[in-house]
């Protein structure tokens, strides 16, 4: 049996959050100001982990490509000493004929609706022109896959989406407790962490079971 911790890290602000655009491709921001010092933030609480008293230190780092999610992953890279690796699958939700079009209450309400009967297992609806969830956890896995394959005992950042992490521990944490998933947001550069259990190290991702040992921690975060 092989265990590797992973960070999730939430990007930090970008403009989209303040306007409530949806963004999956078409919509691509850099941090606003206060992102910049929420990932420095961030950076610093994984700085001082590693050099810590706790023994525990970062191996990789990870991102999606969204440059929110790059940017940030860059700021925790330089202060660490490590290099970001992009992987494509951990892109935020595909919401297909939401993104780019001007954010709409009615717009985000089917969202939360569809993420609503993903929770509640109706698992074929499907974001119009884009993803359900059978897809998006299929995506979730394969990026796992290439960031944990062959390694044991090591600590993970990822940097990635609210929408994606939350969804998406539904089935990889079947055993954590999904009310305070639902009820805790999801900050900005919050870290997840997870316990990722699996067979061996090149045990396939669908057999690894996740244990949610801390949700949406903003501790670090002054902002």
């Amino acid at each position: 049996m092989v265990m590797n911790t992973l960070y999730l890290v939430r990007h930090g602000e970008n403009p989209a959050n303040i306007n409530r655009e949806f963004s999956y491709r078409k919509v691509d921001y850099w941090l606003t100001d206060l992102g910049i010092r929420q990932a420095e933030q961030t950076a610093a609480y994984f700085a001082a982990l590693t050099g810590g008293p706790t023994g525990r230190r970062i191996d990789a780092i990870y991102s999606s490509p969204l440059k929110r999610a790059a940017q940030t992953a860059q700021i925790i890279g330089a202060a660490t000493g490590h290099e970001v690796e992009i992987i494509e699958e951990f892109r935020e939700i595909n919401c297909g004929d939401f993104d780019g079009a001007p954010p709409t209450d009615a717009m985000w309400e089917h969202h939360d609706q569809i993420l609503r009967s993903w929770r509640d297992g109706d698992l074929e609806v499907r974001f119009p022109g884009g993803e359900d969830y059978h897809t998006l956890l299929a995506r979730v896995r394969s990026g796992l896959s290439q960031a944990i394959t062959g390694r044991d005992g090591q600590h993970i950042v990822i940097v990635a989406h609210g929408g994606i992490v939350g969804a998406s521990l539904k089935d990889l944490c079947a055993d954590a407790d999904h009310g305070v998933i639902w009820t805790v947001p999801n900050r900005n550069c919050a870290i997840t962490e997870i316990e990722l259990h699996a067979d061996g190290v090149d045990a396939g991702i669908e057999q690894a079971r996740g244990v949610l040992k801390r949700w949406a921690a903003a501790e670090h975060l002054a902002d």
